[in-house]
């Protein structure tokens, strides 16, 4: 059974996920507002994508930050200093008194959540056993939505306020998480593998006697040997540079997916969708308020949808949902886009199925929004764990950047034509998955060395029920002069 602290820390580790979405989603509200317009002077589509596209640049940053920084720091440390840097900019966007100073504080925000987004789901999968690492990891996804949720109802009430408030409040509302995490990160564990690799393996065998707390004490000694056992491995073998995850092929191997599935988050629209509700609601002839609290429903339900999703994904496993997901998300983009070609706003029926089509968008979005974390966060070794993770996750918000800056400027052009693009993208990130992607459930992370090439450490094998072989000679011996094979 999972202990109650690794519970805990996977909860807590999650608020940086609610920081995530409410940071994301209450900007969809906010250009919105008739007060925000008028304060700034109706700002055009373009500085309209840039207050959008700022966040995602920031985020780019912040995982650059953990390319360099992640592993130095450690897992704890490079949480708090995300937490910090994510009020200072919150801070400024909700005292901000022109368009520059806005747009520098969604730009630290953004700084801040690259660094949490890159490290919150791995760190949570260092915490957590194999049977409920997905669980634990996509519990990111879960308070995101919350975070949407949260953001897109305060906005919505916030819209019947006529002065600044009905923006500066929201705006200074994303402090909150913030000040959580500062709070709260110094009764967290720091990742046992992380410990490991750094050679403090005292530090490490405690901390993971308290995470498996309840767990037989051989159990503990075989995960810390596995963990001790491809450390040493992939040192013997000369694999400790950054570099190595380029030129070693079942490393790059891992890169290329795990960006892979990092990408096909927003090239699957979701963002445009997220971010840009009330322009879309408005082709529709749906007023501000209305459509805002439409996306309010909307985001009640991915609650209910992420909920379910957290409960299936260490069953079912990750990749035959993530083929579902993609299906199902380009069919309800198709049918919109058609539907869009022979639009009649008069015909309320239509309208109500182009509506009802997001919804359908939005609960199979959630396979991919919760697995689009976990699978970086499982496939590397943890040589190039934090490097990895920083590198999908930059790959995220790089793509997210191009389509937060041109879509205003898309939907205003094209319409709900922009809609096939995403139909296509779709489609090919479904055959992807399926000719491409290993399953992971299951197993060890250690032992998702196997699915790449690499040769599987001998102590602590693990069937996919989960039953445990220990292998009566010593690791130490049995790696001695040996080089793991790719």
């Amino acid at each position: 059974m999972l202990s109650l602290k690794t519970v805990f820390s996977a909860v807590f580790l999650a608020v940086g996920g609610f920081l995530f979405g409410y940071d994301s989603g209450i900007i969809t509200s906010t250009i919105s507002l008739d007060t925000f317009n008028e304060y700034f002077g109706h700002p055009s589509g373009t500085v309209t994508g840039g207050i959008v596209s700022s966040f995602q640049g920031g985020a780019i940053l912040g995982t650059m930050v953990n390319m360099v920084a992640a592993d130095w720091l450690g897992r704890k440390k490079n949480i708090l200093a995300g937490s910090v840097v994510s009020v200072l900019g919150c801070a400024l966007q909700a005292g901000a008194v022109n368009m520059v100073m806005l747009i520098i504080g969604r730009f630290i925000a953004g700084v801040a959540v690259g660094m949490l987004t890159s490290t919150i789901p791995m760190y949570a999968a260092e915490l957590s056993e194999p049977k409920w690492r997905a669980t634990l990891s996509g519990l990111l996804q879960w308070m995101l939505s919350w975070g949407f949720f949260v953001a897109q109802w305060l906005g919505y009430g916030c819209s019947f306020s006529t002065n600044a408030f009905s923006w500066r409040f929201p705006l200074a509302f994303q402090n909150v998480p913030g000040l959580i995490l500062i709070a709260g990160i110094w009764f967290l564990d720091e990742s046992p593998r992380w410990l490991m690799e750094k050679d403090r393996h005292e530090e490490a065998m405690t901390v993971l006697t308290r995470i498996r707390k309840g767990a037989p004490a051989d159990t503990v000694d075989l995960e810390f040997r596995e963990i001790r056992d491809v450390i040493a491995a992939d040192r013997a073998a000369g694999n400790t540079s950054w570099k190595t995850i380029v030129t070693k092929p079942s490393w790059r191997r891992r890169l290329i997916l795990g960006c892979g599935v990092q990408a096909f988050g927003p090239l699957s629209g979701i963002n445009v969708i997220n971010y840009y509700g009330p322009r879309i609601y408005e082709i529709l002839g749906i007023d501000n308020q209305t459509s805002l609290m439409i996306i309010g429903i909307s985001g009640a339900l991915s609650i209910v949808y992420c909920s379910i999703g957290l409960y299936l994904v260490d069953r079912v496993g990750r990749i035959k949902p993530l083929i579902v997901s993609a299906f199902f998300l380009s069919a309800s983009l198709l049918v919109n886009a058609v539907q869009a070609q022979y639009m009649d706003q008069q015909n309320t029926n239509q309208l109500r199925s182009m509506v009802a089509m997001n919804f359908v968008f939005s609960l199979f979005y959630t396979p991919l929004g919760i697995i689009s974390w976990v699978y970086p966060a499982e496939i590397f070794p943890i040589e190039v764990r934090a490097l990895g993770n920083a590198l999908t996750t930059f790959t995220n918000w790089a793509v997210n950047l191009i389509f937060a800056q041109f879509t205003p400027n898309a939907l205003d052009t094209v319409g709900f034509k922009y809609f096939y693009l995403f139909f296509a993208l779709n489609l090919i990130a479904a055959t992807c998955y399926y000719f491409f992607y290993p399953e992971t459930k299951g197993r060890t992370l250690e032992q998702i060395d196997e699915l790449f090439g690499d040769q599987l450490v001998p102590h602590a094998m693990e069937d996919p029920d989960g039953a445990q072989a220990a292998v009566e000679k010593d690791s130490a011996t049995h790696w001695e002069g040996t080089e793991r094979q790719v």
